[in-house]
């Protein structure tokens, strides 16, 4: 069954509530448990990344955090989420993010846009990101 709109924002904030507490253990392949298997990301300048493993991704995503904490970010958030849906397949979403330092000030700020799609086993998986040009 296909989730109704309501559902569908629910069960993608729910996603991003997941990838928040993902993030807190600065583990890439933590992370890289919430995409899919190839993953294309795009970076603000569009750059292309394709990652063809979960194991890619995960080293993708450790590196990231990696270089994150080591500017002093501790956590994150998300805010501003907005949710497309996709047919029965899944969802375009997105948010903007914030990089958190120990006191919980803003370390940086940006936009991005997931293809999500739905895995035979109903759960939502990124298999694209976009970062959105500042």
């Amino acid at each position: 069954m296909t989730p109704t709109a309501p559902d569908l924002r629910t069960e993608v904030q729910h996603f991003f509530d997941d990838f928040v507490a993902a993030f807190s253990a600065f583990s890439g392949p933590r992370i890289a448990e919430r995409y899919g298997a190839p993953y294309v990301a795009v970076d603000a300048r569009g750059a292309w990344r394709r990652f063809h493993t979960d194991g890619e991704t995960g080293d993708y995503f450790q590196q990231v955090v990696m270089q994150y904490h080591g500017q002093g970010c501790r956590s994150c958030r998300f805010c501003d989420l907005e949710v497309q849906a996709l047919g029965p397949s899944g969802a375009l979403a997105t948010v903007t993010w914030e990089l958190l330092r120990e006191d919980a000030s803003v370390l940086s700020t940006w936009r991005e846009s997931y293809t999500l799609v739905r895995g035979e086993d109903g759960r939502l998986a990124v298999a694209a990101s976009v970062d959105h040009a500042g």
